[in-house]
């Protein structure tokens, strides 16, 4: 631990308010596995800044109630202090928060965001606690099945509008011409970023950019991870014609790249073996990708990370073969991992 993390830890377990501080920005790291209050914090300034630039502000402040008000539901259920101090109860609900304003409307979509927040780590506790016979982590699966399940639950409700969510309709085939764009290098650096931005859903190149620097701040191997899955990525969905406006926004690396960080620098060992297993579950990453696209379709819902999820669950339950870091201690409840600690591998 360097000297500024050791000094910023110690003034932190003098006041309470700056501890509460602390919790939160670590939730905030925690969606690209860094429970680091530094990295939490530019993630917070990368959301700023393409929110910012797109004028929907309603995302950066849904994504701020979102993390408190999920962390504050771990404190209140009297969670594993250890797994709250890291930001395991925030993560989920930071994303609740931003993607409720990006595909809802209508005077009660605050309302839903704080139940669906509150929810996500409801659905956190109970996820861990069923995974642990496995040792397998929650992930973002809460995030996923709250947003999926208040998304079509919003449908029904006058006072929520669904603005963000197109009409529904049986999957097509790519064949459009407007769904194909010129390949340039820049396009290609912008998709690079792009995708890294696209997991808190803001489709931004220099939000990119900050939270490749803020997963540098933490874990080099989890900056390395994150923009190798997002290159491969990139090439694959490229390379087999998909919709290349819809990869240019980063709308098919973003799980891509969740996927190569939690593979390739958080529950195995770094290494040339473990780089090709994480790029093998990069490539099936995106065909789960189009699938749950293809899936979902017809009832109108986004993808989320939910690609993400069900690739890790399924590249992580081998893991005995692989002689993985330990990661599977399970205290109160909550699964606490290598991961939830942060720093550098």
């Amino acid at each position: 631990m360097d000297p500024l993390t050791e000094s910023w830890d110690r003034v932190v377990q003098r006041h309470a308010t700056l501890r509460f501080v602390d919790t939160n920005l670590k939730g905030a790291g925690q969606v690209m596995f860094q429970g680091n209050a530094l990295t939490g914090l530019l993630f917070l300034i990368g959301i700023a800044w393409g929110t910012v630039s797109a004028r929907t502000i309603s995302v950066m402040v849904g994504a701020v109630v979102g993390l408190v008000v999920a962390t504050v539901t771990g404190g209140l259920l009297n969670a594993d202090t250890t797994s709250l101090r890291v930001g395991l109860f925030g993560y989920n609900g930071i994303l609740v928060g931003a993607a409720f304003p990006t595909f809802l409307a209508g005077p009660m979509m605050w309302a839903f965001l704080v139940v669906g927040s509150a929810t996500s780590t409801v659905v956190f506790l109970a996820t861990a606690n069923v995974f642990k016979t496995w040792g397998v982590a929650a992930l973002t699966f809460p995030f996923n099945l709250v947003n999926w399940i208040f998304l079509l639950g919003a449908f029904q409700f006058l006072r929520i509008e669904t603005p963000g969510l197109g009409a529904g309709q049986f999957p097509q085939h790519v064949g459009d011409a407007s769904m194909h764009t010129h390949i340039t290098v820049g396009y290609l650096w912008d998709t690079l970023f792009r995708n890294l931005a696209q997991i808190f859903l803001i489709d931004n190149t220099v939000t990119g950019v900050i939270f490749a620097i803020a997963l540098l701040v933490a874990s080099r191997w989890a900056a390395v991870f994150a923009l190798i899955g997002s290159g491969v990525a990139t090439a694959t969905v490229l390379a087999l014609g998909a919709n290349s406006v819809d990869v240019g926004n980063g709308l098919y690396g973003l799980s891509s790249v969740l996927t190569a960080i939690a593979l390739g620098s958080v529950f195995y060992q770094p290494s040339w073996r473990i780089l090709v297993y994480a790029m093998f579950g990069v490539l099936v990453t995106v065909v789960v990708h189009a699938a749950l696209v293809s899936a979902f379709a017809p009832i109108s819902l986004p993808a989320g990370t939910g690609p993400f999820v069900i690739v890790t669950w399924m590249f992580l339950l081998p893991k005995h073969k692989f002689v993985p870091v330990q990661h599977g201690v399970i205290r109160g409840g909550a699964a606490e991992s290598r991961h939830s600690k942060g720093g550098t591998p």
